[in-house]
Formats: C-alpha cells, sequence, structure tokens
C-alpha cells in the first residue's frame, strides 16, 4: 500500500513541472554584431560611355574590314583592360581620353624612330594610327586645354596665390590645388600643367 502510494506521489510530482521550453539561440545585441558592408558595383563596373561607343565602332570596324581603325579601336580596349587589373582602372571619359593619349604619344614615338630608321612604311601605317586617335580624341565630348589656355590659367592661379600672401616654398604647391577644380573634366597634359607651374611661379 505504502508502495502504491510513493509511486502515486512521483508521479503527481512529475505532472506537475512545467514542460521544458525549446533552447533559443542567444541573438547578439546591435553593439555586437559586425557590419558587414555591401558594396555596390553599379558605379564602378559601369564603362565609360566612350568606351561603349567605342566597341560599337569596332564592330562597325570589323564588318567593314577597317584594318587600320581596327587595330587603333583594339589597342584602345586592350589597355584599357590592363589597366581594368591595376589600381587604377579607368572609369571616366577623362580617363579614357588621357589613356588613349599616351598611345598616340607612343605612335608618335614609334613614327620618329621609324623615320630616324629609314621605314618609310612603319611611319605611313603609325601615321594613320595617329590621324584615327586624333578623330577619337576630337569626338569624345572632352574639352582639351592649349597651351595658350593652360598659360592663362596657371598665371591666373600663379597671381592670386601671390596676392593672397603664399609663401615661395608653397607657392607651387598652392597653385596647383586651385587649378585642380579648373582643370577638372578636361583633357590636359599632366606634364606640361607641371613644368608650366613651375615657370610661371618661379617668375
Amino acid at each position: 500500500m505504502a508502495c502504491n502510494r510513493a509511486v502515486s506521489l512521483l508521479s503527481a510530482v512529475r505532472r506537475a513541472q512545467p514542460a521544458r521550453l525549446p533552447r533559443l539561440k542567444a541573438v547578439p545585441s546591435p553593439s555586437t554584431q559586425r557590419w558587414h558592408p555591401a558594396y555596390s558595383t553599379t558605379t564602378e563596373d559601369t564603362p565609360p560611355p566612350f568606351l561603349q561607343r567605342l566597341k560599337g565602332d569596332l564592330k562597325t570596324a570589323m564588318r567593314a574590314r577597317d584594318a587600320p581603325r581596327l587595330s587603333v579601336l583594339r589597342s584602345i580596349i586592350s589597355a584599357n583592360l590592363n589597366a581594368s587589373k591595376t589600381a587604377n582602372p579607368v572609369r571616366t571619359d577623362v580617363q579614357l581620353v588621357a589613356l588613349m593619349r599616351r598611345i598616340q604619344k607612343n605612335a608618335l614615338d614609334a613614327a620618329a624612330d621609324a623615320k630616324a630608321a629609314g621605314r618609310q612604311d612603319i611611319v605611313e601605317k603609325e601615321n594613320v594610327q595617329i590621324r584615327i586617335l586624333d578623330e577619337y580624341l576630337a569626338g569624345s565630348g572632352i574639352q582639351t586645354l592649349g597651351e595658350v589656355e593652360l598659360k592663362a590659367l596657371i598665371q591666373e592661379a600663379v597671381d592670386a596665390s601671390k596676392g593672397a600672401g603664399t609663401a615661395t616654398r608653397s607657392l607651387i604647391g598652392d597653385v596647383m590645388k586651385r587649378l585642380s577644380s579648373a582643370l577638372e573634366g578636361k583633357d590636359v597634359d599632366k606634364k606640361a600643367v607641371a613644368d608650366m607651374v613651375k615657370e610661371l611661379a618661379g617668375r
């Protein structure tokens, strides 16, 4: 009898115990959560509009079997691809124009070397490519500043810097800062700008 009562009592105690709740996973507080930035590729991966046009012209040149134009366009697109693998990829039309200027300079140097070597055939070939590059640069939509325009802008910046009492040792750096906004988005030879600044600031 006592044994039966003990079993009944134990059963009653078990029934009275609350049901076990499922184990909940700990949720980190906002202060402990790590923020992983989501990088948008909309801007970075969008090619320059001018590059899209060049790629379209490449297809046209292929259909027309225009070998000189094909050579120029392929060299531009190849140089752009190489730049995309570096820390300074081409992302704007201004950067693309600067890249094309470098390609054109290489063609000018090659033409000069060929002329010195008496290779008129190579000179003519390079000159054709130079003219095609000139055509595309003129139609790029990017404003090109010539020597006269550059000198005027630089002289204005030099005068403003001197008028502000800039120390001689800081003059060149201050002039370059003043020029940055005026030259932004324009096709300019940076080395030529630096040389002109040194020349005009030293007067």
